[in-house]
């Protein structure tokens, strides 16, 4: 089979993680650059990253790379990709992307030169003055980043971060793929007590459950590859059977509070979609208040912060409360996403790491609390 050049677009700090698991996935060539992951496989590569990733955006064919500083050089750098290996006469090809710190930064016109020189390349190859695009869809996706050019063909079509379980969501849902990439961090694996306080619309818990299960995320979606005519349907069938022979079976123990009754319901109706309802438990409860459900475990909660749901003075009450009604919960390693800048001052402790990332356009860090055995203290 062909190989092709992959690459990854990923949330800001999850590209490490997008690598280490694309690694586990035995795909070649594997290099983190900012923002992005790049790899090398065949047609089977293409289906498994799509089925199988947790903290990828989505998984893109890289057509061609060159350097552009005029309207002529990206004209000539579209020409000369082959595309006609990848779009059919009547293939949509329909052009989207992004420019930054480079000469050419204007998007539409960028598109526009994109779109023809693609229709002459197809034309002059189909030996057609007009091409009807009719056909299955082609999503051209480009980047200008410095001047350099990356054009690519997106293979998942929606993100996959849209894993199919979470057709309504509640006021400040997370990411579905910083959700996982925060579980990641725990490093838990399923034998551990795994609790959110803050379930929201249970995007936590049920990720968690995903990764202890061992199921691969896009099991119960589909991809715009799925449709190229030059991709075998076999391939899509093997790699999702493959996916499903690497699950586990056990019993966990995962719970996801709110003290929301229209979150807990909305979470469990999520966590039906997803396949996982049997093994996540909600209910409602104040996290402030409520007594720990076992004597140790791992805590990840993306917890109410003042640019969203609340006023900035009323998350900080509430990251002060929490502190205090934790503060003895030595046997628990925590882990909170807060947009809060002063979240350890109110929380009663200096946290052990640290790590920044964007959920949606909001930038946050990740306290993570893994020092079980060290006691919190104020500052």
């Amino acid at each position: 089979m062909e190989k092709f050049t992959f690459a990854v677009p990923c949330l800001f700090g999850l590209e490490g993680l997008a690598g280490d698991e694309l690694r586990r996935l035995n795909m070649e060539d594997v290099k983190v650059e900012d923002r992005r992951v790049l790899f090398t496989g065949d047609e089977n590569a293409l289906a498994k990253a799509n089925i199988c990733l947790r903290t990828g955006e989505r998984v893109m064919i890289v057509l061609a790379q060159f350097q552009a500083k005029s309207f002529e050089e990206l004209f000539q750098g579209v020409y000369h990709a082959n595309l006609e290996d990848f779009i059919p006469k009547d293939g949509q090809f329909p052009v989207k992307g992004h420019c930054l710190n480079s000469q050419l930064m204007s998007v539409s016109d960028c598109q526009a030169i994109i779109k023809k020189a693609a229709s002459r390349r197809l034309g002059e190859k189909y030996g057609v003055s007009w091409l009807p695009e009719t056909g299955v869809k082609f999503q051209l996706h480009f980047t200008i980043l410095n001047d350099q050019v990356t054009l690519s063909l997106d293979t998942s079509g929606p993100g996959l971060h849209k894993r199919g379980y979470r057709a309504v969501s509640n006021e400040a849902p997370l990411h579905e793929t910083l959700a996982a990439g925060m579980i990641q961090l725990t490093r838990y694996r399923g034998r551990e007590f795994f609790w959110d306080p803050f379930c929201g619309s249970g995007t936590i818990p049920i990720e968690a459950a995903l990764i202890a299960k061992n199921r691969a995320p896009g099991l119960n979606r589909h991809f715009a590859a799925e449709e190229y005519p030059w991709l075998s349907k076999e391939i899509w069938v093997n790699a999702k059977e493959e996916a499903k022979s690497r699950e586990f079976s056990g019993k966990y123990q995962i719970l996801g509070c709110d003290n929301d009754p229209g979150c807990v319901s909305l979470s469990f109706a999520n966590a039906r979609k997803a396949g996982v309802a049997d093994i996540v438990t909600f209910r409602d409860g104040d996290a402030t208040k409520m007594s720990l459900p076992a004597e140790s475990g791992i805590l990840v909660s993306n917890p109410p912060y003042g640019q969203r749901m609340m006023e900035q003075q009323s998350a900080q009450r509430l990251y002060a409360a929490l502190g205090r009604h934790l503060k003895f919960a030595h046997q628990w390693k925590k882990f909170f996403i807060t947009s809060e800048p002063e979240f350890e001052h109110f929380f009663g402790r200096r946290c052990d790491k640290k790590r920044k990332f964007y959920n949606g356009k909001i930038k946050c860090d990740y306290y993570m609390y893994t020092d079980s055995q060290r006691k919190d203290h104020r500052k």
